[in-house]
């Protein structure tokens, strides 16, 4: 007999839709676990476009304020997938009244509000988790298993980018419902908090925490159109950073986003580099684990790629899906962020990233931007 944990999410967009699938596909694949998600509100202001949302994945009701959501007795986990202004109001609300709390990325606007959420959200001693979704890629999962194990030996470096191209042109406006990511009111940063907290989450997750950081950014296109008032105003989030680190093990990092790399759509790449072994992963072949290892000799030393669909037990998750060969994709992740939350609940376990390791992640933005700003090294 299983635990239905009822989910109320809030937001419809393409993250909204990425955790629902998660929600779904869960009990098909993973029915092992006590707890399971039971889609039971969405929320929204447009109640025609939530309206749709619900019908087409399955929520059995609605709601246009995401108080009346909370306030509901029939919601025990509320999904937080709206802009990241957002974030802080309905996490404490959440909190305060007694729901788990799954938060989309990155955690805040600021370490600030950050610290603030999860001194609530710890008060008050509800489950939680973020939305780095990177973590439960078999392959990533399995990197980090290599990297536990002390195979790399002394690591020397660290290094990732996450490249887009979608904002080159200067027509594009900024703000709205679409494009809340290119307004510093809502989204708080640019490719920052936007695309290299993931970069950052994944690498503090494989390599430990960053010790400081000295950054560069950069907005290339300097005022656009705002969409809610159809005015031509300053553009304040970052286009592209790029940010040298410490990290705390004396390795050294180097990491890079834009949203300006003409023909990249969402190219992220990562490589640790150690005395005895590196790996290197890309999310366009993600399936894929990149191994050197030193201990080969002669004719076959050199880089292997590991095919990450073993469904023996050895690579991670694999065995709840296909034969070996058979590869999944990046839905995937959120299935099993969804699992190892429902089997945290079964086991009366944290589920990482909580709000208290997402904000490490928050951190580093923070002392990223402000280096950039003041063109020096900055502790985090």
């Amino acid at each position: 007999m299983t635990t239905p944990v009822r989910i109320g999410m809030i937001g419809y967009g393409f993250m909204g839709r990425a955790h629902t699938n998660g929600y779904k596909r869960c009990p098909d694949f993973f029915p092992e676990l006590e707890h399971q998600p039971v889609l039971k509100a969405a929320c929204a202001r447009s109640k025609d476009k939530i309206q749709a949302f619900a019908d087409q994945w399955g929520y059995e009701s609605i709601e246009t304020d995401w108080r009346s959501l909370i306030a509901r007795d029939d919601i025990d986990a509320v999904d937080i997938c709206v802009p990241n202004n957002l974030h802080k109001e309905i996490a404490i609300a959440a909190a305060e009244a007694g729901k788990m709390i799954l938060c989309e990325k990155p955690l805040a606007m600021s370490a600030e509000d950050g610290e603030e959420m999860c001194q609530v959200i710890e008060k008050a001693g509800v489950p939680n988790t973020v939305w780095y979704n990177y973590r439960r890629v078999p392959a990533v999962t399995l990197a980090k298993q290599i990297i536990e194990s002390g195979a790399l030996g002394r690591i020397f470096h660290y290094r990732a980018n996450f490249l887009q191209d979608w904002t080159i042109s200067e027509e594009l406006p900024q703000g709205g419902e679409a494009l809340w990511r290119l307004d510093a009111d809502a989204a708080g940063s640019g490719v920052t908090g936007d695309l290299l907290a993931h970069c950052i989450d994944t690498a503090i997750w494989l390599n430990g925490t960053v010790a400081d950081v000295t950054a560069m950014t950069e907005t290339f296109i300097k005022e656009r159109v705002h969409q809610a008032t159809g005015e031509k105003t300053k553009v304040t989030i970052d286009d592209a950073c790029a940010f040298l680190c410490h990290f705390s093990n004396g390795s050294l990092g180097l990491f890079e986003s834009t949203r300006y790399a003409r023909g990249h759509k969402a190219l992220y790449t990562l490589e640790i580099n150690g005395s005895e072994m590196s790996l290197r992963w890309d999310l366009h072949d993600l399936h894929r684990l990149e191994v050197f290892d030193h201990k080969d000799e002669g004719a076959l030393r050199g880089w292997k790629s590991v095919h990450v669909t073993d469904h023996s037990g050895v690579h991670p998750y694999m065995d709840k899906w296909w034969v070996p060969g058979l590869q999944v994709g990046y839905e995937h992740s959120f299935v099993h962020h969804v699992a190892d939350f429902m089997k945290s609940l079964d086991e009366k376990t944290p589920c990482s990233p909580t709000f208290r390791d997402a904000l490490e992640t928050q951190k580093v933005c923070d002392a990223v931007l402000a280096s950039a700003k003041d063109h020096s090294w900055h502790k985090v």
